[in-house]
């Protein structure tokens, strides 16, 4: 509340050109049913050539107590693609015990959410349709956007948290990244070091990282879950050929498509899907994501080798392919993936990351070919800068994307920086056990070490065995 009252009052001359916060108001979310504060603010379309403004929704979730700390926490959603208001659910869960001392800030990132979101709403037959007619759909759409997708990057939204900063009349502020957003809060540290008291990191993305690169954590991931199912008497029982049986198929569907013919999951009418690698190593990976999620694979992996496809075609329509009503902003995660990533996908680091890996090189260079659409300059890497605020990285030795080792990468870039490793955590971990009590303290005291013994008693979920879902 207290800084919503400062930015009502501010004008151009306390913030960077463009940066006129209009007043807060009252505003409920999807997620909570508490009202909480909006603003829009006018941010550069180019903050390199001012002019051109694009609209910047803002979301404040005042401190619980009335004592609150000045330094808040900014929230920095991940995919590219997430938007800060998308976070919201989470206030009253893991961040709950951070909100009671500080206001937290959640930031629509350009082209995404309510800040003109870059938007390319599924096609009627999404779930049926083909890779090719699903392409198509993809850069239909990009075209019409008729945007200038070359400011969409990484550096334009790190630049935009400054706006929003300096406009709510806040000092040093501590920021959390999850995933991607881990990317654009260490961009945002080492453009404004004066802005940032301390960071949090979760699932942490190396300055190096070549995103789309993806395949040997991927294999790592899988293979660590089956390890486990194999190591658990029950589901090794259920699933005794589990790594044969997932081998078989994907060699199956790597030689043709299957055709299948089956009960639609949502209508129960009879329809046509075509199963194709590109599907089936998709879904396979997307489920690697969430712990969780990852204990139902041996369920339906073993399903569809019996072709019991259905349960695997359910799962797989939560997240087909490009995009997803109400979800991530795809054209912008093209816009910054195109640009600061797949330029630097090289034929040799290509050819060694796939080694070996289930996730091939069709499916990595798939995103190629919305690359040509997009048409974006490549974003050259720069060596990046030491990060002299304290830092929490944060990760799940699960996890098939941000594993362990890249928040290791990332810490040589790091002056004061401690590391917390869920063994039975996946991609995020902040809402794990005891993290969210482990996050209000290092806010407190960012430079002291913590202790976090309690990471070792979150448990591993349990493995579903049947359609039943998960063992009690």
């Amino acid at each position: 509340m207290r800084s919503l009252m400062l930015a009502s009052l501010l004008t151009l001359s306390a913030a960077p050109a463009l940066a006129l916060a209009q007043p807060g108001k009252d505003c409920h979310l999807p997620g909570t049913e508490e009202s909480l504060r909006c603003l829009r603010l006018a941010v550069p379309l180019d903050h390199h050539a001012p002019g051109a403004a694009l609209s910047l929704h803002v979301t404040v979730a005042p401190a619980l107590r009335e004592s609150a700390r000045r330094d808040p926490l900014f929230l920095l959603a991940g995919g590219p693609g997430e938007a800060g208001s998308d976070l919201v659910p989470l206030l009253n869960t893991t961040f709950r015990k951070v909100r009671a001392t500080r206001d937290i800030v959640l930031i629509d990132q350009r082209g995404t959410g309510l800040s003109g979101k870059l938007d390319c709403k599924p096609g009627k037959n999404a779930e049926t349709a083909t890779e090719d007619e699903l392409l198509a759909e993809t850069r239909a759409c990009i075209k019409g956007l008729n945007k200038r997708f070359n400011l969409y990057t990484t550096e334009q939204a790190a630049r935009d948290i400054e706006v929003v900063r300096a406009a709510l009349g806040y000092g040093r502020i501590n920021v959390w990244g999850g995933s991607y957003g881990s990317r654009l809060a260490q961009a945002y540290s080492r453009l404004y070091p004066g802005s940032v008291r301390s960071l949090v990191l979760d699932g942490v993305a190396a300055p190096d990282q070549v995103v789309p690169a993806g395949a040997h954590d991927a294999q790592a991931a899988l293979d660590a879950l089956l390890k486990q199912c194999a190591d658990d008497t029950v589901c090794a029982a259920a699933f005794p050929a589990l790594r044969s049986e997932f081998d078989a198929l994907a060699a199956r569907l790597a030689k043709s498509p299957q055709s299948l013919t089956l009960p639609d999951p949502r209508t129960a009418e009879t329809t046509k899907v075509e199963m194709t690698s590109m599907r089936f190593i998709g879904t396979v990976h997307n489920i690697l994501y969430s712990q969780a999620d990852s204990r139902r694979l041996p369920f339906l992996i073993h399903s569809a080798y019996q072709d019991r496809w259905q349960p695997f075609i359910a799962r797989s329509n939560v997240s087909r392919d490009f995009s997803s009503e109400g979800g991530p902003a795809m054209p912008l995660h093209l816009a910054v993936v195109c640009a600061e990533d797949f330029p630097r996908l090289t034929p040799e680091l290509l050819a060694e990351d796939t080694k070996g890996s289930f996730l091939g090189a069709p499916q990595i260079m798939r995103i190629g070919k919305m690359c040509e659409t997009m048409s974006v300059p490549a974003v050259p890497y720069k060596e990046p800068a030491v990060i002299e605020a304290p830092v929490l990285l944060m990760s799940g030795a699960l996890d098939p994307v941000t594993p362990p080792r890249r928040a290791e990468a990332a810490r040589k870039y790091m002056k004061n920086a401690q590391h917390l490793i869920v063994k039975n955590g996946g991609h995020i971990v902040s809402p794990l056990g005891c993290m969210p009590r482990l996050l209000r303290t290092f806010l407190d005291q960012p430079g002291a070490p913590l202790k976090a013994e309690c990471l070792n008693e979150i448990p591993a979920p349990t493995f579903q065995l049947n359609s039943a879902g998960p063992q009690p």
